[in-house]
């Protein structure tokens, strides 16, 4: 699957610490998965499948598919126990049963093993890996207490505070960390300023 021409590199954000989270991310600042395209290029560089792996069999109902994991996940991180959040939990149960791609060892040209799928993936099957993610982050005590939502300016990201001493304050030191640091330092001048 070819990327899109309206969708550059750094739109698709792989840094929130776990593939359920970084999933989470696509909806900031705006929806990402507007296309199988996109949503091909986001299934790549999670990690999910390996490069190259053919997708070309992807079509708009897988992106129903992620989009409604994508919320439940949302709902389980963010919310209180309650009617939505019973739902969203046995949603996110049911699309974990499905087994994961079968992985397996094959050499490349200079003899060193590679990942490979197979046989080419199912929406299901990619689903079910996502939602066993989400499944072993809010069933891990250790893990659970790590998630952060960013501090930054209207940054809704969720991700995994794995720092020293669990101080991370921003999804991206390079980008809202950067804007907070920006910011301060303009009201620092704005407040040293003459009248």
């Amino acid at each position: 699957m070819a990327l899109g021409t309206a969708t550059v590199a750094y739109e698709l954000r792989f840094d929130a610490g776990r593939i359920c989270l970084d999933l989470l991310a696509t909806t900031h600042p705006e929806e990402r998965l507007d296309s199988t395209e996109v949503l091909g290029a986001w299934i790549v560089g999670s990690g999910l499948v390996p490069r190259g792996t053919d997708l070309t069999h992807a079509d708009p109902s897988w992106l129903v598919g992620f989009r409604e994991l994508r919320g439940r996940i949302g709902q389980l991180v963010r919310g209180a126990p309650g009617h939505g959040y019973d739902l969203a939990l046995a949603h996110v149960n049911e699309v974990a049963r499905v087994a994961p791609p079968a992985p397996r060892a094959v050499p490349d040209e200079e003899g060193a093993l590679v990942r490979e799928l197979d046989g080419p993936p199912d929406c299901a099957a990619l689903l079910g890996a996502i939602a066993r993610d989400a499944v072993g982050l809010l069933t891990d005590p250790v893990a659970r207490a790590g998630i952060r939502e960013c501090e930054g300016d209207n940054c809704p990201i969720v991700y995994l505070d794995t720092s020293r001493g669990r101080r991370r304050r921003w999804c991206s030191s390079e980008v809202c960390g950067n804007r907070e640091r920006v910011a301060r330092h303009r009201r620092r001048l704005h407040s040293r300023a003459p009248d």
